[in-house]
């Protein structure tokens, strides 16, 4: 014990708190909380059977090591026993099934009542993204893109439910901002939805996290969370660029590393 306590004493708060949350990042949305305790329950489930199994396998080594050169009584079959370990992996399966649905409702759950009033626009084409802020009531639909060489970024104001739409015009990609402890996938011809609410300022990365093809380890991007006069600054800024309209991505769209922006690159593809 004192060993123990000597090791943790060395561990700085971010470690401790890396520990407790079993290597998860620290959760910066609304729905990532669901996710997190999803993610350690199941690790307490997991380390709860695994010390049953090695205290039982513990226990009949010692229990019935051998003594002697005579054979041990031979049984074809022990009902309670066989109806133990058929009943308890089903109840576990279960337990775990039922807070699984549990927190994915919760994480997907999109109020019909009470819309977004910021909605994103997310198009992953190869190999980067494109985002577009639509319908603000300030500038209208501004969109900003990026390269592999050149990373994209998307801001998101602090504390305000914001709505993306995923879509692709090439493969599959996957939509994904760790520090939010939430993906879904962008899938050509379907548009994927889903809302959530940030909840920490800061600079946190995405990325593809579907194999999408020769340069998907480089489709990554930067997310800003900020207030929301940062977040209104920004968009105008956009607008005064002239990146208004929706960029739909596309052939023209597609940048390939080492080759720039690719085919005429993102400045063409607003309507």
């Amino acid at each position: 014990m004192g060993a123990v306590i000597l090791v943790a004493s060395g561990c700085s708060t971010d470690q401790v708190a890396t520990f407790k949350r079993l290597g998860m990042p620290a959760p910066a949305s609304d729905r990532a909380t669901h996710t997190l305790s999803l993610w350690q329950g199941a690790w307490i489930a997991a380390f709860a059977v695994g010390a049953l199994v090695w205290g039982l396998i513990i226990w009949a080594v010692i229990a019935y090591r051998r003594r002697d050169n005579s054979i041990p009584p031979q049984t074809r079959y022990h009902l309670p026993i066989e109806i133990l370990y058929s009943a308890v992996p089903f109840v576990i399966v279960a337990v775990l099934f039922f807070f699984t649905v549990r927190d994915q409702n919760a994480i997907l759950k999109v109020d019909k009542n009470d819309p977004p009033t910021n909605v994103v626009n997310v198009i992953g084409q190869q190999w980067s993204w494109t985002f577009n802020y639509v319908d603000n009531p300030e500038v209208g639909t501004v969109w900003e893109g990026g390269t592999p060489e050149k990373l994209p970024t998307l801001y998101l104001p602090v504390g305000e439910k914001v709505g993306f739409r995923l879509d692709s015009p090439d493969v599959i990609h996957s939509f994904f901002i760790p520090a939010f402890l939430f993906k879904m996938d962008v899938i050509p011809g379907k548009t994927n939805y889903f809302e959530l609410t940030p909840t920490k300022e800061g600079e946190f990365t995405g990325k593809c996290a579907e194999l999408c093809g020769v340069y998907h380890a480089r489709m990554l991007f930067t997310v800003h969370v900020v207030s929301r006069e940062d977040y209104d600054a920004h968009l105008r800024a956009l607008r005064a660029k002239g990146q208004t309209g929706e960029a739909t991505g596309g052939a023209i769209t597609r940048t390939q590393a080492g080759l720039g922006s690719g085919e005429g690159g993102t400045e063409e593809v607003a309507k």
